[in-house]
């Protein structure tokens, strides 16, 4: 769910471009060229040619990178369906994952070869097994392993952001916060349907279940229930949904794709429906003018969202994309691409939680889920973690979120209900 930084989404660009540049221009052969496809500001741009470096000590070859950047899942995944690129590494969200993998798109991660990776390394296995859960959720046909083919890259929630000053956590425990008049004309949603379409199924369904007496009033649903509805994109649930939207709608400043992050730092608007990373930035650009923000997932439930790495079916430089899928688990480099991105990365190892630890924080966090040691177990002490509760939910916020999943030919009415709600 990566979306710009507007300032340091230039700085991105004008690095991948450069890196284009320089391996088009070098006339580099393209067996010796390695073709990433990813989001903007979402690596520290250091490790590309680290890994050049570190991809011929391990293998003797040379390896130029031209890392280019999208902005939309959906531009990315066309481009691949119609074979109109030779990427051999792309990093799309879960949802799309999905569809790469039922639409036969993508390849094996994992062969011979990689599997002959010496220990010293291999750091796939350092991905958490909270991750490798999620990705095995995901819908593949012929009972293939969705993790033979995608490894994880960065992760997080959906929830609300607030402004601390005038709004308080009670006010933004429960999706309902969105319809209090209170906020009126101080709330911003995100333009992005999937996203909103999620929480606010969740949220549409427990409070027709309390109508109807199938729960009570401080009853919700169970995390079955939740994941059984990330699946349903069915005509009765659009309405109900679509419903509930133009309900909210009178009380929405604005639809924003990204600008929202600026709006909540600027005190133009004091809720914003966002995902974690955004909102972990946010709160830091916040604080340095004085703006107190802070995030919230209601107990209603939400969803979880990752973003991952697939080697796309027209691949031409195999070899390499596994190698750097590899550099990107090392715990280093997890760590230095969250210092760089504010989003979280899925390497659950000893060394990202010392590093991402910070025993100041008043907050203590179940977090046994996702950080393990060798032996798969979860690593001592973590059950009682003082760490950024934003970037690493707790057990319990993670037991009533679930993962999204591709709408396949229902995206068309998803869309159409959401351009209805926009049109108010």
């Amino acid at each position: 769910m990566k979306k710009n930084f507007r300032l340091q989404a230039i700085a991105a660009v004008v690095g991948a471009v450069c890196v284009a540049l320089l391996s088009s221009c070098g006339g580099y052969p393209r067996e010796n060229t390695l073709k990433i496809y990813n989001w903007s500001d979402y690596i520290d741009e250091e490790l590309i040619a680290e890994f050049e470096e570190w991809y011929q000590q391990q293998t003797g070859e040379e390896v130029h990178v031209v890392y280019q950047l999208f902005d939309i899942n959906e531009v990315m995944l066309s481009k691949i369906e119609k074979g109109q690129e030779d990427f051999d590494l792309v990093c799309p969200s879960d949802y799309i994952i999905e569809r790469m993998l039922s639409h036969d798109l993508a390849l094996p991660i994992f062969d011979d070869e990689f599997r002959s990776f010496p220990d010293s390394i291999n750091y796939i296995g350092n991905v958490s097994p909270y991750i490798r859960g999620l990705f095995s959720k995901l819908v593949m046909p012929d009972g293939k392993n969705p993790n033979d083919y995608s490894v994880g890259y960065m992760w997080g929630t959906t929830g609300i952001l607030y402004n601390t000053k005038h709004v308080s956590p009670s006010e933004v425990d429960s999706w309902s916060a969105l319809y209090n008049p209170k906020f009126r004309d101080k709330m911003f949603i995100k333009d992005a349907f999937r996203d909103v379409y999620s929480p606010m199924l969740i949220y549409a369904t427990t409070m027709e279940m309390r109508k109807r007496g199938e729960l009570a009033e401080d009853e919700y649903l169970s995390q079955e229930q939740i994941e059984q509805l990330m699946f349903d994109s069915s005509d009765e649930s659009i309405a109900l949904v679509e419903e509930y939207l133009k309900r909210l709608s009178p009380y929405v400043a604005g639809w924003e794709a990204d600008f929202g992050k600026e709006m909540m730092t600027r005190e133009k608007a004091w809720i914003n429906l966002q995902w974690s990373g955004d909102a972990a930035w946010s709160m830091m650009e916040a604080e340095d003018v004085g703006v107190g923000l802070y995030y919230s997932v209601p107990r209603e439930g939400s969803n979880v969202w990752f973003d991952g790495w697939v080697i796309p079916k027209y691949a031409k430089n195999v070899k390499a994309a596994r190698y750097f899928i590899d550099f990107m688990c090392r715990p280093d480099n997890a760590v230095r691409n969250m210092e760089a991105t504010g989003y979280v990365s899925v390497i659950g190892t000893e060394e990202v939680l010392d590093a991402m630890r910070d025993d100041e924080l008043p907050t203590v966090c179940d977090l046994s889920y996702f950080f393990v040691d060798d032996e798969g177990r979860a690593i001592e002490g973590t059950d009682s973690l003082r760490i950024n509760e934003i970037m690493y939910p707790d057990r319990s916020v993670v037991e009533r979120c679930a993962m999204m999943h591709d709408s396949g030919d229902r995206t068309e009415a998803l869309l159409d209900m959401w351009s209805r709600v926009k049109s108010m």
